[in-house]
């Protein structure tokens, strides 16, 4: 405001004040900047939330996003399924799957807390209790280690 208040006085003659007006104008376009800058690296780490946590994000992480991060996750989350139900025939392909490439197909892991009985693919199901132990496909448990249920034991 004071900004156009100067301008206007500028020009209507004095001409001290237009140095002040670009010097004012260049800061505002500096923290124009630096908020898109946040913005935009607040937009990247949403996007890695969603490659981490999968598509529900939990209670602690969505108490410290805005409404419009939470709109714009969810789109993402959207979008993001529609493309990998677009790719790989008829079932799509999970690409949030694997994020690092297995060295084998079944691993070790140690349940965290009790969740209930667990589907493999065959048909067999497994109780998935507190300090259990099972030899299971990773990638039908990857989810469930980087929600917190269960924990690779190397």
């Amino acid at each position: 405001e004071q900004n156009q208040a100067d301008v206007s006085e500028a020009k209507a003659g004095r001409a001290d004040l237009i140095f002040l007006i670009r010097f004012r104008h260049c800061c505002l376009l500096r923290n124009q900047r630096c908020l898109l800058a946040y913005l935009y690296d607040r937009l990247l780490r949403i996007r890695a939330l969603r490659w981490e946590y999968g598509s529900v994000l939990p209670n602690t992480v969505q108490f410290h996003m805005s409404a419009d991060e939470v709109e714009w996750f969810n789109q993402y989350k959207k979008s993001l399924a529609t493309y990998m139900r677009s790719v790989g025939g008829e079932e799509g392909l999970d690409l949030t799957q694997d994020i690092k490439p297995p060295k084998s197909l079944y691993i070790e892991v140690r349940c965290l807390r009790d969740y209930g009985e667990f589907e493999i693919d065959d048909g067999t199901t497994v109780l998935l209790k507190k300090n259990s132990q099972h030899f299971l496909p990773r990638w039908k448990c990857e989810q469930l280690i980087r929600q917190g249920v269960l924990e690779h034991i190397l």
